[in-house]
């Protein structure tokens, strides 16, 4: 992977051809900050020097920190420049920033406030949708069963089947509010999911945690799906790094 470096720290990652430039400086810039390479309060090079230490346009460099401002990363300020903001400002469940702080090695508490948040919203989120769902939703979470169990969770076709499940579960509960964090959901299934296996194979297969919670939203059991899900969540967190856990 070849990375472009200006003297001083600001560098950008011209690995990924997919993403227009500004795209693939917010990013490098994304992670260098969540990960804390720039920590809250450093400025960053000025516009004008970054452009050209790295051979781009002002433009591009504007439209990325634009980027990172809107997602609560950073503020600029006439004079004082480009400055990284507290983290209690940054929008951590915008799926861009969860993939930027995956891409590092996320903390401990990072990790299960991400799953508090899931065993909030999900467990709940099943049990209506155990009584919601259309038939063609569920048609669409077997599906993405099948998927699973044909590529596994360790290829990224798997995962993607096992992100359109969760996803799927969530707009089966009819409920707006629940659906517009679709997104935010599948991110994080994902995310946690690669994280898992970075260093090892995933410790047991998580299918038949799936299909006894597929099995409750098609009986139309609100109670039974609310506790197979959280039964899910619980075990997924449980293989992340279980010896730590003992």
């Amino acid at each position: 992977m070849s990375r472009s470096k200006e003297q001083g720290g600001d560098a950008i990652d011209r690995s990924d051809k997919s993403l227009r430039l500004h795209g693939t400086i917010a990013r490098d810039l994304g992670i260098a900050i969540v990960t804390g390479k720039y920590p809250p309060g450093h400025v960053l090079t000025s516009e004008v020097d970054f452009a050209e230490r790295n051979h781009i346009s002002r433009t591009a460099y504007r439209e990325a920190i634009r980027i990172l401002a809107a997602k609560g990363l950073v503020e600029s300020r006439p004079k004082a420049g480009t400055k990284i903001t507290d983290p209690s400002r940054w929008h951590i469940l915008d799926p861009d920033v969860l993939a930027w702080t995956f891409e590092g090695e996320p903390s401990q508490a990072a990790i299960d406030d991400l799953f508090e948040l899931r065993l909030i919203i999900e467990p709940a989120a099943a049990e209506i949708a155990a009584t919601r769902r259309t038939g063609a939703q569920l048609a669409q979470m077997g599906h993405a069963l099948e998927e699973m169990a044909k590529h596994t969770l360790a290829s990224p076709l798997g995962q993607a089947a096992d992100q359109s499940f969760h996803t799927t579960l969530l707009k089966a509960t009819g409920n707006m509010a629940l659906i517009s964090l679709a997104s935010t959901i599948s991110a994080a299934v994902r995310w946690t999911t690669i994280y898992k296996q970075r260093k090892r194979k995933l410790p047991r297969d998580p299918l038949p945690d799936h299909r006894v919670l597929f099995d409750a939203v098609a009986d139309g059991d609100g109670p039974a799906a609310r506790a197979a899900m959280q039964k899910l969540i619980e075990l997924a967190l449980a293989d992340i790094d279980p010896p730590a856990r003992a």
